[in-house]
């Protein structure tokens, strides 16, 4: 999807694991001018695509060269183990790299981990994706480890997971190029930090302008009605420092004579 000049298509990729329709929805309430393009894209190519331009900003998995890119981190995922249902680490609810060290753990070449020394002892060959490795989990030779969104994304009946509380874990972060931070950049920032529609930053121009202008007028008007409300206050005042000054100017004889009942002559 494309834009025209005047209303560009903002272009968004993000990594398998990824669930952008929250800020998607919400961009598209804020800036309904500006269409939003999403781009699903392997995790070792996102980087490229922003370096190439041609994405505006990724939703990336950490880390990133900070020499290149900016990047919000955003959260920190759960790293499991994917087994066969069947399989003995089911009894447990979670496990360690040490409990899987006569196991074969494949590693495939998308693996989003940087380990120094992969756990497990190594398949024959690595495959060449994530989803390719899980069809050998499934085919019972062999297990995987993966952030926990990865293993609900390629979630399948006859497999299961289980945490492993000492692998590295994958962090996920909002990227892009950091000489090509733009208005629509800045925008969608504001959205993944959570910025209402009237924070100084990340809403979009068109409501800002509006209401700055909407505000100026509230504001001239507000500055006319003190001016009316302390003349209409000098004349109460007025009209109280006269009604006092009648009343009691004339001290007791100013006051009202007593009601009675009148006298019968004698």
């Amino acid at each position: 999807m494309t834009g025209s000049d005047e209303s560009p298509s903002f272009r968004l990729a993000y990594v398998p694991g990824v669930t952008p329709a929250k800020w998607a929805r919400i961009w598209q309430e804020r800036r309904p001018r500006n269409p939003l393009t999403l781009l699903q894209v392997p995790a070792p190519e996102a980087p490229g695509l922003l370096r190439a331009g041609e994405a505006d900003a990724a939703f990336v998995r950490l880390p990133v060269d900070r020499t290149f890119f900016s990047a919000i981190p955003l959260y920190t995922e759960t790293t499991v183990v994917v087994v066969p249902k069947d399989h003995l680490i089911t009894a447990a609810e979670e496990v360690t790299l040490a409990d899987l060290a006569d196991e074969v753990v494949f590693h495939p070449l998308d693996d989003v981990f940087d380990w120094a020394a992969p756990p497990g002892e190594p398949a024959f060959e690595r495959p060449a994706t994530t989803p390719d490795a899980i069809e050998l989990v499934a085919a019972g030779v062999g297990l995987l480890i993966v952030p926990q969104s990865l293993a609900r994304l390629y979630h399948r009946r006859d497999l299961t997971y289980r945490p492993v509380t000492d692998a590295p874990q994958s962090s996920v972060a909002l990227s892009w190029p950091e000489e090509a931070t733009t208005d629509l950049v800045e925008d969608f920032i504001g959205i993944v930090r959570g910025r209402t529609v009237n924070s100084s930053r990340g809403r979009a121009p068109e409501k800002a302008e509006g209401e700055q202008r909407r505000g100026g007028a509230q504001q001239g008007g507000g500055r006319q009605k003190p001016a009316a409300g302390k003349s209409a206050g000098a004349k109460s005042g007025s009209r109280t420092a006269r009604g006092r000054s009648g009343s009691g100017g004339g001290g007791k004889a100013g006051k009202p004579a007593k009601r009675g009942k009148p006298r019968r002559k004698p």
